[in-house]
């Protein structure tokens, strides 16, 4: 593999491994070159390297080349780290002199990058931008001399983000049928007044360098004819390709072409770029006419987040905290619904229109809003599909646990979950590519950067003044600059255009979808945290700091930091003091209606919720007491009495004479009336009420009979039975077949215990410290036994270059056997039982029974080795 390939070794043989005279020749030899704490940071900020851990630091270097890894490894760039590697794809490739000192190298390469990103900013960023290319494994080599890796430089120049095209060599040998013969190119040079060459190689070089001279280049389009340079900079700045008649091109054009300027392409028919006739502007014309310039705009600094708005902390605060309280009680207000009236599940998975609607009408706000609120009970944990033949969504046990918490616990809960879930509301009711729906708890609403928003977003909110409220523009536009590709993929999976045919939907290009997914994924983040208590009034409350804290620490995207450790905990603690004590008591009114100023305890207000109807929410919450509010309520086993004494506990003021005898009026008729099965029945000890009941008109629909003088009987269903005449004025109690009153409790319906969904990450977590030192030891481990010189053996068949050894088995058996008497480590080749190949040194203590066991140097153990596992085995060679 040459020196230009993302991993290998192309080390001569007298080389020592991992180093020449002129710095590593490849990525393998340059990771090898490195310490252990770099190693451990180019796996930290490339976790897929690790999936699964490689076995050497070849094949590290191998998978660091590969597309997808440098395409996630890109995604994570900032603006001008990104503009970097865009110059380093685009740079002249050619090396300084033989002989060269290295601080003339060093400042030969950074000139030359130093004109294509030209500033002062610039200048002084540019080293920790390659630092950082380096750091990632996507800039190797001598440091006067850095190099992309081959498969970053590709999907970073076709086509470039920066508007070029390709080099004029590249463009000609690209040409096809259309390119230049031989003595079209002296015609050229010629023409661009240059002496002739002897072959076409120096003929496209002396172009070039006449190209690249911008003394000379200034010289030859003087000399150009009306028009010529307006073409030229219609495609100064990109795309390079343009449409012309080869057959019969106006004269300013023909005069570029006679000189190379312009490069036809040789497309076939077909439109876009490669129709007939198309040209495309050399990369090294483009630069000069650029003034040297990779970027029309260059961003070496982040944009500053500009504050909008400021207010007091502490009101910031409580307004934050307002919101916090209401959106407790909203999810438990919407699963105190469900665990009722549990919805079904969709037979593609998903809420239903119909039952989104409902619960939109029963919390008061809009489906949108109830979308998000059902979303965020179901990445906390708290519903689920109950898993049943109807299937329904229900509360799960974790809800009453999470009720059982304080306020401030539960909201935290609450918090942690949205901060780093990568499902999003915001997507319900649009379509998938696939033209379907996107429902409610369905598939398809997971956005893998919608954590990475949401946290760099709210991260930086905090680095504000406490209380500024940012502007939302400045603070997009920051957070396009510190990723402006994350999305990209996202955005193609999800069918939305890219922008971009080949750049964008690799992820070397900021395209069009994976903006517009960055900008909607933000709105949602302010508008989400602003309803659910993290900001007030736009600003950061100062509770929710501890959960971004954690963040920071522990660097995970994918995954809420202590959600249910310290960081909930301490945010819990720092809510709690701006949260209101719930009341015991409410403000009972003369027109039967109560008023709670505040929230009430979990207790007070569920059972007031069953003996008054909710009028109105807000600041307060209005209750109305009606007939059939307090019907429900003796329906669940109380008496007058008990109401009586309920509403005595629990007001503040005299219980209203009204309110006493609406209670006392619905007591003295309830259960009168008894409804139980025949299909149902009627039983009353007043045999007037019951011929009252036969003379109602209303009561025709039910076809009651009269069996005996305190008994009728109907064909309707007791349940029926009982709605419809309630519907007439009556207050009837079901009975069971004993006689019994039947307690109308509303079942709790509950799924079974379930985990809360796993965001669905662009790539795998980062590792934590220990996996990182163990990933470490095993590659280097790895990279010692296949890089380690071997005695030579008389293997029976030679094997491949760099693989492991290969001997029969008695030569196995026998040389196992010398080393374990002599105590020698030895290399062996192992196939392990999925077919997997690995080289390892290992010091055999006993060979027994067709087992090898043995202190393993590349895993640090001991371990067993079945024999007929073992392909070969090689003495290690001394020194």
């Amino acid at each position: 593999m040459s020196s230009e390939h993302n991993g290998g070794s192309s080390a001569q043989p007298d080389a020592p491994p991992g180093a020449s005279a002129s710095g590593p020749r490849t990525l393998a030899e340059d990771l090898r070159a490195r310490d252990d704490s770099a190693l451990a940071a180019l796996l930290r900020a490339r976790p897929d390297l690790l999936s699964p851990v490689p076995g050497d630091l070849t094949q590290l270097a191998t998978r660091a080349g590969t597309r997808a890894s440098v395409i996630r490894a890109l995604e994570h760039l900032d603006r001008f780290t990104l503009q970097t590697a865009e110059a380093l794809a685009i740079a002249p490739g050619a090396p300084p002199p033989p002989g060269t000192p290295p601080q003339e190298r060093a400042a030969t390469a950074e000139a030359a990058l130093a004109r294509l990103l030209p500033g002062a900013e610039a200048a002084a960023r540019l080293r920790p931008a390659l630092a950082e290319l380096r750091a990632r494994a996507l800039v190797w080599g001598p440091q006067e001399r850095p190099r992309l890796v081959r498969t970053a430089r590709e999907l970073l120049t076709s086509p470039s983000p920066t508007g070029l095209g390709p080099t004029l060599a590249e463009a000609v040998a690209a040409a096809g049928p259309a390119k230049p013969a031989p003595s079209r190119l002296q015609e050229m040079l010629a023409a661009a007044g240059l002496a002739g060459t002897h072959d076409p190689v120096s003929a496209l070089a002396a172009l070039a360098a006449l190209f690249d001279d911008p003394d000379r280049m200034a010289e030859l389009l003087a000399g150009a004819p009306e028009g010529a340079e307006a073409v030229l900079r219609k495609l100064e700045w990109g795309p390079p390709y343009g449409t012309v008649d080869l057959e019969a091109p106006p004269s300013a054009v023909r005069w570029l072409l006679d000189r190379a300027l312009l490069v036809p392409t040789g497309a076939e028919p077909g439109g876009g770029p490669g129709a007939p006739g198309s040209v495309v502007l050399p990369r090294e014309a483009a630069l000069q006419l650029r003034g040297g310039r990779a970027h029309r705009v260059l961003e070496p600094t982040a944009p500053q987040v500009e504050v909008a708005r400021a207010y007091e902390p502490a009101t910031v605060d409580a307004t934050a905290a307002g919101q916090a309280m209401a959106a407790v009680a909203t999810v438990e207000e919407l699963l105190g619904l469900w665990e009722a009236e549990p919805p079904p599940v969709l037979r593609a998975g998903g809420l239903g229109v119909r039952d989104l609607k409902r619960t939109a009408a029963a919390l008061d706000v809009s489906e949108p809003a109830a979308a998000g609120w059902i979303e965020l009970a179901y990445v906390a944990g708290l519903v689920a599909s109950d898993g049943e033949a109807d299937e329904a969504y229900a509360p799960t046990p974790a809800y009453d646990d999470w009720l059982r918490a304080a306020p401030a616990e539960r909201w935290a809960a609450l918090a942690a979950a949205w901060y780093a879930a990568t499902r999003t509301a915001g997507l319900v009711g649009e379509r998938d590519p696939r033209g379907r729906n996107l429902a409610p708890l369905g598939p398809g609403l997971d956005r893998g950067p919608a954590p990475e928003v949401r946290q760099r977003a709210l991260a930086r909110l905090a680095e504000l003044a406490p209380g500024s409220a940012p502007d939302r523009d400045t603070l997009r536009d920051r957070l396009r600059w510190e990723r402006p590709l994350l999305g990209n993929r996202a955005a193609a999976r999800a069918g939305q255009p890219s922008g971009q045919a080949s750049g964008a939907a690799a992820g070397a290009g900021e395209g069009d979808g994976g903006r517009r997914l960055r900008s909607r994924l933000l709105d949602w983040t302010l508008d989400e945290a602003e309803t659910l208590g993290v900001t007030g009034r736009g600003a950061l409350a100062s509770y929710v700091r501890p959960l971004l804290v954690a963040e920071q620490d522990g660097g995970a995207a994918h995954r809420a930091p202590g959600a249910t450790g310290e960081a909930a905990r301490a945010v819990a603690a720092k809510l709690a003091p701006h949260l209101p004590e719930p009341l015991t008591e409410v403000l009972l009114q003369a027109d039967l209606t109560a008023v709670a100023p505040g929230p009430l305890e979990r207790e007070l207000a569920a059972f007031l919720a069953v003996l008054a109807d909710v009028e109105s929410k807000g600041g307060a919450t209005v209750y109305r007491f009606t007939p059939g509010s307090v019907r429900r309520a003796l329906d669940t086993g109380r008496t007058a009495a008990d109401l009586h004494a309920f509403l005595a506990e629990h007001s503040s003021t005299p219980v209203p004479q009204p309110l006493t005898y609406l209670v006392d009026d619905v007591a003295r008729r309830h259960g009168q009336v008894r409804v139980g099965a025949a299909s149902s029945y009627v039983r009353c000890d007043d045999d007037a009420l019951l011929t009252e009941l036969l003379a109602d008109r209303r009561s025709a629909p039910l076809r009651l009979r009269r069996l005996a003088p305190t008994v009728l009987a109907s064909p309707a269903p007791p349940d029926q039975l009982l709605a419809k005449l309630r519907e007439a004025g009556y207050a009837p109690a079901a009975e069971s077949a004993e006689g019994d009153v039947l307690l109308a409790r509303p079942d709790a319906h509950r799924a079974p215990p379930r985990t809360p969904p796993e965001p669905v990450p662009e790539g795998p977590p980062p590792p934590d410290g220990s996996l990182l030192a163990a990933a470490v030891r095993a590659i280097r481990a790895g990279d010692h036994a296949a890089t380690l010189a071997h005695k030579p053996k008389a293997p029976t068949a030679a094997p491949p270059e760099g693989g492991p050894p290969r001997t029969v088995m008695a030569e196995t058996l026998a040389t196992m056997q010398s080393a374990t008497l002599s105590g020698t480590p030895v290399w062996i080749g192992y196939v392990n039982a999925d077919g997997a190949a690995s080289q390892r040194v290992i010091a055999p203590v006993k060979v027994e029974g067709g087992f090898v066991t043995g202190y393993d140097h590349t895993a640090e153990e001991v371990r067993t080795y079945p024999l007929h596992r073992i392909t070969g085995v090689a003495e290690v060679a001394e020194g």
